[in-house]
């Protein structure tokens, strides 16, 4: 069935979607913002779980190179809706912001639905209206928009358009993907979804895993190339996550796609110098077991000391064997071979996506003229730590800034 027309559609009730909405709204369009899930903003709260990290508090110089190869096209975006003014933005919907430890930014609730709740009624004050349950399936010949809805196909009129459908990680909570076809067939240029800030495949021998699956490495230090990160890392049944693992994800995912396999190493003891490990080492052990020598004289955990072991065996040697320069060297370096990397449904977020160079100025795509992008489905990955959702919001705002100059442009042009 036709709808009657809409003047500005945003698909996607993820963050980027939502702000995007919030700017058009607040330039005077009427907008609605279609969903394919039942309720908005489901990976947003996903992400709150554990703490809802907004943003970081580091200089923007710095924050910018979190992005690597995409700062230079996301900077823009990212200087026009900085962190600081996405704090102002969340203290304005009454959710104050605190600066962790770490330098990471939360609000201090630490939840993500008293925000979301909060933002949803500023939209509803606005007028923003929300059309979910609708998956979006491209455009008829005439440009109009089409859905499927539980009612039939749904024909929508917009003047303009902003994407904001995700990448494709975690996609039961609705960032499946479904869009790239779409965009493909329109000539748009997408890199390849992968996975990011995503865990990675090895072989535990079946001891291993089978004690170990589900146990933190605390405190330690990960090392690849020229790249350490200190943190913590939890050993799966497949292989290896957690957020020091996350941390270098792109690297060790760029060396196993070019050759098969990324050498990591982990340093178990990262604050122990060699010369006080290897005396701590050196001391009698008499009639102790080795585990019981090595948890008391180097204050390694039951699973740090099973990771020696797995080296060990993969060095067809006996850890017992090891003289006390070469255990302190391995405690410090011990070798893990990765050799691919987790699937990308259970990825925190997606590297890929459409290519910046489809986009003009205003995030609108070129080759669709009315039609913007925003988010994760655009061609850039960040690690955690604030750095995703601060460029969601940005280029959400950029693309609702865009979409909102298209629609004054057309009024003013009697369009």
């Amino acid at each position: 069935m036709t709808m009657p027309q809409t003047q500005a559609a945003v698909i996607g009730a993820g963050p980027a979607g939502l702000m995007a909405a919030e700017i058009l709204a607040s330039g005077g369009a009427r907008v609605t913002v279609y969903d394919a899930m039942p309720s908005v903003g489901r990976k947003f709260l996903m992400a709150g779980r554990g703490g809802l990290n907004l943003t970081h508090s580091e200089k923007l110089a710095p924050f910018l190179t979190r992005y690597r190869e995409a700062a230079p096209k996301l900077k823009g975006a990212i200087e026009a809706f900085p962190p600081e003014v996405l704090r102002e933005w969340s203290e304005a919907l009454g959710q104050e912001t605190f600066v962790g430890s770490s330098g990471r930014v939360f609000p201090k609730t630490f939840k993500a639905s008293p925000l979301l709740r909060a933002w949803l009624r500023r939209l509803d004050s606005m007028g923003v209206q929300f059309a979910l349950r609708q998956r979006w399936i491209g455009w008829q010949d005439d440009g109009q928009l089409s859905f499927r809805a539980p009612e039939g196909r749904r024909i929508v009129e917009a003047r303009a358009t902003v994407l904001a459908l995700g990448g494709t990680s975690w996609p039961r909570l609705g960032s499946d993907g479904g869009w790239m076809d779409i965009l493909a067939a329109k000539g748009v240029t997408i890199s390849p979804l992968r996975p990011a800030n995503c865990g990675f495949t090895l072989a535990w021998s079946d001891v291993f895993r089978n004690r170990f699956e589900g146990q933190p490495l605390k405190g330690v230090a990960l090392k690849f190339g020229p790249h350490t990160v200190r943190g913590e890392a939890i050993i799966t049944r497949t292989g290896i996550e957690g957020g020091a693992v996350y941390a270098l994800s792109a690297e060790l995912r760029e060396a196993i796609d070019k050759s098969g396999i990324a050498t990591l190493h982990v340093a178990l003891r990262p604050d122990l110098g060699p010369d006080d490990l290897i005396v701590r080492l050196s001391a009698p052990r008499g009639k102790q077991s080795l585990a019981n020598f090595l948890r008391k004289a180097a204050q390694l955990s039951p699973v740090a000391i099973g990771l020696l072991q797995e080296a060990a065996i993969a060095s067809s040697k006996s850890l017992s064997s090891f003289a006390p320069l070469d255990l302190a060297q391995l405690i410090n370096a011990v070798p893990i071979e990765l050799h691919g990397t987790a699937p990308i449904a259970r990825a925190i977020s997606t590297a890929g996506g459409i290519s910046f160079d489809e986009l003009d100025a205003d995030y609108m795509l070129r080759r669709l003229p009315g039609t913007f992008a925003a988010g994760e489905m655009l061609d850039w990955e960040a690690p955690t730590g604030g750095y995703l959702l601060q460029a969601s919001f940005a280029t959400g705002a950029a693309a609702g800034r865009g979409a909102l100059k298209w629609l004054e442009k057309r009024i003013a042009n009697g369009e």
